[in-house]
């Protein structure tokens, strides 16, 4: 891939309203859970929120998450230095961000972009933390 084809590729790339991000919104609509996004109260500006029962769920691409998956647990072979020091960034925001929330009395989960390949587990985690008081 030339730099030109990098740069190209890497513009493209869409920062809301991904394609893993519209499928959790499709399934949170059909278990008829209410919800919003992108509070700015909050210390994360990726979250799902669900304000009235304090619960917060971060929708995690495996890859820049550095999830322990084959999907996550690899580096491509150009530029590997660069894509280690993002993933361990990215990791420490997100575990500062979960502290903050937890300290204020938000309950967080997590949901891994592999895991949307199966819908129904995926519907009961989501009722499972979403409905515990």
């Amino acid at each position: 891939m030339t730099s030109q084809q990098r740069c190209r590729t890497k513009r493209s790339v869409k920062g809301r309203d991904t394609k893993p991000e519209m499928e959790v919104q499709r399934l949170r609509r059909c278990m008829g859970y209410r919800y919003g996004l992108r509070r700015k109260d909050l210390p994360s500006k990726r979250e799902i929120v669900f304000a009235p029962r304090r619960k917060v769920i971060f929708l995690h691409g495996c890859f820049w998450h550095g999830h322990s998956c084959k999907h996550g647990n690899r580096l491509p072979k150009t530029n590997a230095e660069y894509c280690q020091a993002k993933i361990v960034r990215n990791v420490e925001r997100h575990s500062h961000q979960l502290g903050k929330l937890t300290v204020n009395g938000w309950t967080v989960f997590t949901l891994w972009e592999r895991e949307l390949a199966d819908q129904d587990p995926v519907a009961r985690r989501v009722s499972t933390v979403l409905d515990e008081r």
